[in-house]
């Protein structure tokens, strides 16, 4: 969190993640938080207008916000950049225009492009937290508990099909070295549970039957996706399988959420009873925000992923009397802070990988028609695997899972820091989340509400019978 930094004359120069060093002002500290602040201005418009346009042609606001990303982000404008894209000062626009309002040295504008790309991404971070926050107390534990074994069947096969066939196809399709090609199909793993969850709540499927089979398959998705990263990770670095390390993510995944789950249900009586003490002024929305943060912290720490630890604090205080009054308060947080989250992701999308004229991305390209195939393919088969109930709509619950978003991009992104991928099979990688992240939103409101047409046909059918 050492990123993240604020003008403030009383905070240590050594602070400054390197910004700051002996014998340097505050005039550095000064010029991190108006490249901060000129980056959450670029990135506001970018989400206000791309969402609009996208509202307007009926398509789901969080596409626009993906594609008002890509256009101020790497591909298009270059104001939004980051470092570990390979990018530097130089190149963000944002800088730039900083340089023309005070003078400054390569060495100063390095630090002070780093210093607030690494502001943004943990304000990103932050967003995604809430989010998830968000779609847990809108969540139905019952529900989520009722429907627990349709959405471990659903994520399991959506793990499984992907992973199998993506990584045989590799090998004996392309020719791809083991460990390239067990990383890859490891990539086709993952789900974005955000970017589903948003789209989700955008067209009121939420607390379906189908919502809830599609966020509590992502979650397992999340932590299936966890394990098999660490298991892919663990044979890139040392050539064999660290059984120990999978026990261990396993048995902390589960204690984790079973024991904040139960042990939340039997704080909530005291939680309920602090709140109606307190006189201060919003202390339902700060005290459910230290007990969100507190369990996303927790989780961190265990080599889980952050946002799980703030799902199951959105579960256990949807059972509280105080719900309701809590999604309302948590609605401007979230409109601050999930916006800038969406951004990035766009933002960090490299659409130059798709070009074909350059001869490097040939092979990526084909690489990833496969990839994008098998992606698709193997979570919609998964959304068949949920059983029970004829009128369940499984083509949406498998287009649900579809998106790997920034999840995606983390498998891309270790596959690619430890040397296992080729830059072919990298940008195949990139391709493969830039398509299924881009596709899903529109094709879910789709699927939803041709089902929803069936339903009305069936329903107005039924009363002329009658």
């Amino acid at each position: 969190m050492n990123g993240l930094i604020v003008s403030l004359d009383f905070f240590p120069k050594t602070w400054l993640l390197g910004v700051a060093s002996e014998g340097e002002t505050s005039e550095n500290s000064a010029l991190i938080l108006a490249a901060v602040l000129l980056s959450l201005v670029v990135i506001y418009f970018a989400s206000k207008l791309g969402g609009e346009l996208c509202a307007r042609i009926n398509l789901p606001p969080v596409l626009g916000e993906l594609v008002g990303g890509v256009v101020i982000g790497v591909s298009v404008l270059k104001f939004l950049v980051f470092p570990e894209s390979g990018a530097t000062a130089a190149d963000s626009l944002i800088m730039q225009l900083l340089g023309l309002t005070a003078d400054l040295s390569p060495e100063a504008a390095e630090s002070i492009f780093a210093t607030q790309s690494e502001a943004i991404s943990i304000l990103a971070e932050l967003g995604v937290i809430i989010l998830l926050f968000e779609i847990g107390l809108e969540s139905d534990l019952k529900e989520l508990i009722r429907v627990g074994p349709q959405a471990a069947v659903v994520a399991v096969v959506g793990v499984t099909i992907p992973f199998a066939l993506g990584t045989a196809g590799l090998l004996y399709l392309f020719n791809l070295p083991t460990i390239p090609a067990i990383f890859a199909g490891a990539a086709l793993t993952a789900t974005s549970i955000g970017i589903t969850a948003k789209v989700l709540a955008e067209i009121g499927y939420l607390s379906s039957r189908e919502g809830q089979i599609i966020i509590g398959a992502a979650v397992l998705d999340d932590i299936l996706g966890i394990i098999i990263l660490a298991v892919v990770a663990s044979l890139v670095k040392t050539g064999e399988i660290q059984v120990t390390n999978i026990i261990y993510l396993i048995i902390s995944a589960g204690t984790f959420l079973i024991g904040t789950i139960l042990l939340g249900r039997l704080l909530i009586p005291f939680f309920v009873g602090l709140v109606n003490e307190m006189k201060t002024r919003g202390q339902l929305l700060i005290t459910s925000l230290i007990f969100a943060l507190l369990l996303s912290y927790i989780a961190n720490i265990i080599q889980l992923e952050a946002i799980l630890g703030a799902f199951a604090a959105g579960l256990v205080l949807a059972e509280t009397e105080k719900r309701q009054e809590l999604e309302e308060q948590i609605i401007p947080v979230a409109d601050i802070l999930v916006p800038i989250f969406f951004v990035c992701v766009g933002a960090r999308t490299d659409l130059s990988v798709l070009n074909p004229g350059v001869p490097s991305n040939r092979e990526g390209l084909i690489i990833a028609s496969f990839l994008i195939v098998v992606a698709i393919l193997g979570k919609v088969v998964a959304g068949f695997a949920a059983f029970g109930q004829e009128k369940l709509n499984k083509l949406a619950i498998g287009v649900g899972m579809v998106p790997r978003g920034e999840v995606g991009l983390v498998f891309a992104g270790v596959g690619s820091a430890s040397g296992a991928l080729s830059p072919a099979t990298d940008a195949a990688i990139i391709v493969m989340v830039i398509v299924t992240t881009f596709i899903a939103p529109p094709f879910l409101r789709i699927v939803f509400r041709e089902k929803a047409s069936e339903t009305a046909d069936a329903s107005a059918k039924s009363s002329d019978e009658v």
